[in-house]
C-alpha cells in the first residue's frame, strides 16, 4: 500500500462558464512550484468504457445501461484514485450535475466521490447573463439554449450538490467567479487554492 499523500481537487462548473480556460492557466501558475496533472473525468470514463469492451466510440455511452454506467463510473474513479497516490496533485475535471431531457444527473455519485475522496471541490461560477452571452457566441459548441434564469438554477443546483458531496467526503468547497474579462485573476485565486492542498 502507498504511504504518498493523496491530493486531488475536483473542478467543476456549468457549460459555458469558461472553467476549461481558468483550469489550465491556474495549473500553469501552480505547476511553476509543483507537479500538477489534470485529469478529465469523462476521458477516464470512456477509456474505461473501451478498455472493457462496452463501447467503441464517445456516442454510445449515454445509451449504456445504468448499472454498465455506474460501474464505469466507479473504476473510473479508482484509476483516477491511483494515478493520485503517485505523488501528484491531481486535478478532476468534471461537472457536478450533467443537463438532460430527463432532468439533472449527478457528475459525482456518492460511490464516485466517495472513492476519490478530494480535498477541496472548487466550483467556477459567473454571472448567468454572462454564461448566456458566452454561449450565444461559441459556435464551436452545440450549448444549451437555456435563459439567464435556467443558468442561474443550474449554478445554484451546482452548489447544493457540492454541498452534498462535502457531507459525504469531509472535502472543503470553494466558490471562485469568472467575472467577464477576468480570466487571469480568477486563474490567480485558483493557484491559490491548488498550493494550499499541498
Amino acid at each position: 500500500m502507498s504511504t504518498t499523500k493523496k491530493r486531488i481537487i475536483i473542478v467543476t462548473g456549468i457549460p459555458g462558464v469558461g472553467k476549461t480556460t481558468v483550469l489550465n492557466k491556474a495549473a500553469d501558475i501552480a505547476r511553476q512550484d509543483y507537479t500538477v496533472e489534470i485529469v478529465n473525468y469523462g476521458s477516464v470514463m470512456f477509456e474505461t468504457a473501451v478498455s472493457s469492451g462496452f463501447v467503441e466510440n464517445r456516442d454510445q455511452m449515454r445509451l449504456l445501461p445504468p448499472e454498465k454506467q455506474r460501474k464505469i463510473q466507479k473504476t473510473a474513479a479508482e484509476t483516477i484514485t491511483k494515478k493520485a497516490e503517485q505523488g501528484k496533485l491531481l486535478i478532476v475535471d468534471t461537472h457536478m450535475l450533467i443537463k438532460t431531457p430527463e432532468g439533472y444527473l449527478a457528475g459525482l455519485p456518492e460511490w464516485v466521490v466517495t472513492t476519490l475522496e478530494p480535498d477541496v471541490i472548487v466550483l467556477v461560477e459567473a454571472e448567468p447573463e454572462s454564461i448566456f452571452s458566452r454561449r450565444s457566441k461559441d459556435e464551436s459548441r452545440l450549448r444549451d439554449k437555456d435563459s439567464a434564469l435556467e443558468i442561474s438554477t443550474h449554478q445554484n443546483l451546482c452548489r447544493a450538490a457540492a454541498i452534498t458531496c462535502s457531507t459525504l467526503t469531509g472535502a472543503t468547497v470553494k466558490i471562485v467567479t469568472n467575472k467577464e474579462g477576468m480570466v487571469d485573476k480568477t486563474a490567480e485565486e485558483l493557484a491559490v487554492v491548488l498550493k494550499g492542498v499541498n
